[in-house]
């Protein structure tokens, strides 16, 4: 190879080694399709916006969420409308791992946990949003599974848990941002969050149309809750005349005005226009000083050679 070419090639590996160290990422966890959008898909466009890449763990299928399709038909719909709905807001990747959705109590929490802990240390990701496991009455209970997991990797992202993921090249990783969500409703006062978390609003009036675009992308999962919503609204004697047929625009119409009264009752609490909130956990207090002044670094030990 010219010596030229050789240069420039490992310029360019450098360059590319060097991006990859140093690339702001987002790892999102969720149970279902559309949980983590509606609860932070303005925060998560916000972030885009900044340069961070996002990356979404989907823990379960959306098999039982359509009207009219069998199990394996309504989980391939709402894998190709996630896939849209990430696509829209500019989401990286979506990583489903397919554990049947409303059967998350039967799955190991050992085993997606340590799925969890796997791609965080693949990841390296500065910021983490999941469910909160401290909000009161859930209703689904597929969130209150991943919340709970999820929430051990602040506190399980050494090398001494999980220690054949390190021989294997994944080391233990530090996330210095926690952010934990509700996702169809605001917070109650004093609600959520573990220990030091503080409730953070974050302003999404920038972002709130492609939040609405991307909620009215997942088309399976809209059309069942249209259907839904007519159903309960005639059996009160309340029939809405927007709601007479359920098709494309009236579909449409009711998420936009869902995820609206949702962002705007939230950025009422906190003087915006509309918001999202969440528990936040950030980067910990400094080291104190009269701990640093006898710091020592602790010697690194070399790994054993394989016989």
């Amino acid at each position: 190879m010219p010596r030229k070419v050789l240069i420039a090639t490992l310029a360019c590996l450098t360059l590319s080694a060097a991006m990859a160290q140093t690339e702001k990422r987002v790892l999102v966890v969720t149970a279902g399709g559309g949980d983590y959008l509606m609860a932070a898909g303005g925060t998560l466009a916000n972030l885009i916006d900044e340069g961070y890449a996002v990356h979404v763990v989907q823990f379960a299928n959306d098999e039982k969420n359509s009207v009219g399709l069998n199990p394996a038909e309504t989980r391939l719909a709402n894998l190709e409308d996630c896939e849209n709905a990430a696509r829209m807001l500019g989401i990286r990747e979506v990583l489903n791992l397919n554990h049947k959705s409303g059967e998350l109590s039967q799955v190991s929490s050992n085993e997606m946990r340590n799925q969890l802990f796997a791609l965080i240390r693949f990841f390296k990701p500065q910021i983490v949003f999941h469910p909160d496991p401290y909000i009161h009455y859930e209703p689904d209970w597929d969130q209150f599974w991943i919340a709970r997991m999820a929430e051990e990797f602040s506190y399980g992202g050494s090398n001494y848990f999980l220690a054949e993921l390190g021989r294997m090249g994944f080391p233990g990783v530090g996330v210095p941002e926690t952010y934990y969500y509700a996702t169809n409703r605001p917070y109650r006062p004093g609600e959520g969050g573990h220990n030091a978390a503080v409730l953070r609003p974050v302003d999404i009036t920038r972002n709130f149309n492609r939040k609405v675009a991307a909620m009215q992308a997942l088309r399976t999962y809209n059309h069942r809750y249209a259907t839904q919503v007519k159903a309960r609204l005639e059996a009160a004697s309340m029939p809405n005349p927007e709601l007479r047929e359920i098709n494309e625009a009236s579909t449409r119409a009711l998420v936009r005005a869902y995820v609206e009264e949702l962002a705007e009752t939230i950025g009422q609490k906190h003087g915006l226009r509309y918001g999202e909130e969440f528990n936040y956990h950030g980067r910990g207090a400094p080291v104190p000083a009269h701990v640093r002044e006898k710091a020592r670094p602790v010697p690194q030990s070399k790994p054993k050679a394989v016989p």
